[in-house]
């Protein structure tokens, strides 16, 4: 069914999976059916389906006591970032978070169609699946105890949420959405990136795509860009983390530091950076083959692929 469900997930569609659960020789009348899994855009988990050099997120927003929250999360890899700041005059701070995110799927409370200029942009150049949810999806109550049962936390203090009321609401609505739909808990979701702004340098709708950072503006293709120039990464999983690079310079100057001694001490070793790239070939996927083992769709080739991957862990760790 893969072919044909990305067809329909490619045009926007949400696509439900629906299954016997019994066995049809034991079973006294019609086969017991259900619903075991809705297919969205922004809950793709299939190889087949993903660009593997992005991450495929959904994003949630939350207006609400003059705050916007926003949570972006890929069940694909299990990455989940978010970010609040106060709503007035922040068109500009969410159409930049959404461009840097660029999501696949956005759900959000009735607050969102007040800003117009937000909305035409998720339409027209996100080209995000959308879906309005109900206000109380976004109860505060509501959301701190389904983040603080998913985490098992017994405080928001504890996840660095503790002032966060807007973060807080956005997360636990996308948790619930995302359980929703996978008919399934989201056990490859274990941490959270809370930034500020003052985390990354802030770069733009209009600074991203002149510059060229991920795309070329004429074509928007990825041939010609800055991440073409350096991309020389051997696993799908260096190639999510190098374009977050690029997408979020960062500001402190101790993070910056720390990294660049890293890079430092490969270049200046060529038989070691050798043999760990030669290494990290044989690497796949395993953060989206971890997440099909988490929502029970992963195969016996994916089993084989994780085993294959997982072998050469012990040479990495000694080169």
């Amino acid at each position: 069914v893969d072919s044909y469900i990305a067809r329909l997930v490619a045009k926007g569609y949400k696509v439900a999976i629906c299954e016997q659960l019994e066995d049809p020789a034991l079973a006294k009348g019609l086969v017991k059916r259900d619903v075991t899994r809705v297919i969205t855009p922004g809950t793709v988990i299939e190889s087949t389906m993903l660009d593997e050099s992005k991450n495929n997120f959904l994003a949630c927003i939350c207006i609400v006591g003059g705050l916007v929250g926003m949570c972006f999360a890929d069940i694909s890899t299990g990455s989940v970032h978010l970010t609040q700041f106060e709503s007035k005059n922040s068109q500009r701070r969410m159409i930049n978070e959404l461009g840097r995110f660029m999501p696949s799927e956005t759900v959000f409370n009735s607050a969102l169609l007040k800003f117009e200029q937000v909305t035409e942009f998720i339409k027209n150049r996100v080209n995000s699946a959308c879906d309005l949810l109900d206000d109380d999806c976004f109860d505060l109550s509501k959301a701190s105890a389904a983040v603080l049962r998913h985490f098992g936390a017994s405080s928001l203090s504890d996840l660095g949420l503790a002032d966060a009321d807007g973060a807080v609401a956005a997360l636990g609505a996308a948790l619930d959405y995302l359980k929703s739909v996978q008919k399934n808990e989201l056990d490859n979701i274990k941490e959270i990136d809370y930034y500020g702004e003052g985390s990354f340098m802030r770069l733009d709708v209009s600074a991203l795509r002149n510059l060229e950072i991920t795309e070329t503006m004429r074509n928007r293709e990825r041939r010609g860009s800055l991440l073409w120039v350096l991309d020389r990464t051997k696993t799908s999983m260096g190639a999510r983390l190098l374009r977050r690079y690029i997408e979020q310079p960062l500001r402190s100057v101790s993070a910056i530091s720390h990294r660049l001694d890293a890079v430092e001490q490969l270049c200046g070793n060529y038989m070691q950076r050798s043999e760990i790239s030669e290494t990290l070939s044989g690497v796949l996927d395993i953060e989206r083959l971890m997440a099909k083992i988490s929502y029970g769709t992963a195969n016996a080739k994916d089993l084989l692929a994780i085993g294959k991957s997982l072998a050469l862990v012990p040479y990495l760790r000694e080169q």
